[in-house]
């Protein structure tokens, strides 16, 4: 059964930094797209960023420059370094992944940037 569980969320001040996790577990880790997306209040949800298998990565323009997705494959982990946080980064940050056509979430992590 798939799983995937974030960590890591918290109150920021604007200009911070935050690094969130997500420990995954019931499939190949390795073979797997890994992406991050977040639902700020009263919005859809958008993708902030995702990385491959071979570790090719994509960012949402909103974050480039600011944030950093990495994975360990030895610790089944994905991770979403966030620098220069602002007030419009504010939001339930998700961990998803898709494995056999099937979209897989993890239950987010609030993030809130705020002074």
């Amino acid at each position: 059964q798939v799983h995937l569980v974030e960590s890591g969320g918290g109150l920021v001040q604007p200009g911070g930094s935050l690094r969130l996790s997500c420990a995954a577990s019931g499939f190949t880790f390795s073979f797997a797209t890994m992406g991050w997306y977040r639902q700020a209040p009263g919005k859809e949800r958008e993708l902030v960023a995702d990385i491959t298998s071979d570790t090719s990565t994509n960012y949402a323009d909103s974050v480039k420059g600011r944030f950093t997705i990495s994975r360990d494959k030895a610790k089944n982990t994905v991770y979403l370094h966030m620098d220069s946080l602002k007030p419009d980064d504010t939001a339930v940050y998700y961990c998803k992944t898709r494995w056999f056509r099937l979209d897989y979430w993890g239950q987010g992590t609030q993030v809130t940037v705020s002074s």
